[in-house]
């Protein structure tokens, strides 16, 4: 019969946030990396930056070895109860006005855009035209 994982709180989790005493939350799992600060080939500043947070997504998108995570299961603790971790907010922008320093309409630059290039097409063409030699 195998124990039950010891289940954490998000409050309690986020209190080891040192580099002597160092936890992570990755995938549900509580993760006590103290031991492997120095060892740590991102250096202890990567771990440090993860507390205080689902760090799951910092994690993944480093994109570790098969060794990495099995050594990982190594640091295990616990679980961490879902329900306390506080929820993510996605990120709205401020509404801004469409940057434009000269003032200039969108007609007069859409006509240009149009303009501009016929232009130049026009001219090599007049000049190939023109320097033919018969």
């Amino acid at each position: 019969m195998a124990l039950k994982p010891k289940v954490y709180q998000f409050e309690e989790v986020v209190t080891h946030n040192e580099t002597k005493d160092c936890w992570l939350i990755i995938s549900g799992k509580v993760y006590d990396v103290s031991a492997f600060m120095e060892d740590h080939p991102g250096g202890s500043e990567v771990l440090l930056g993860a507390t205080g947070k689902d760090a799951t997504n910092d994690y993944e998108d480093v994109g570790h070895s098969e060794s990495a995570k099995e050594l990982m299961a190594k640091y295990a603790i616990g679980d961490i109860d879902a329900s306390t971790v506080p929820k993510k907010r996605t990120y709205i922008p401020p509404k801004q006005a469409p940057y434009n320093p000269d003032k200039t309409s969108d007609f007069v630059v859409n006509i240009l855009q149009f303009l501009v290039p016929l232009l130049i097409l026009g001219l090599a063409f007049a000049v190939r035209q023109f320097s033919k030699k018969e």
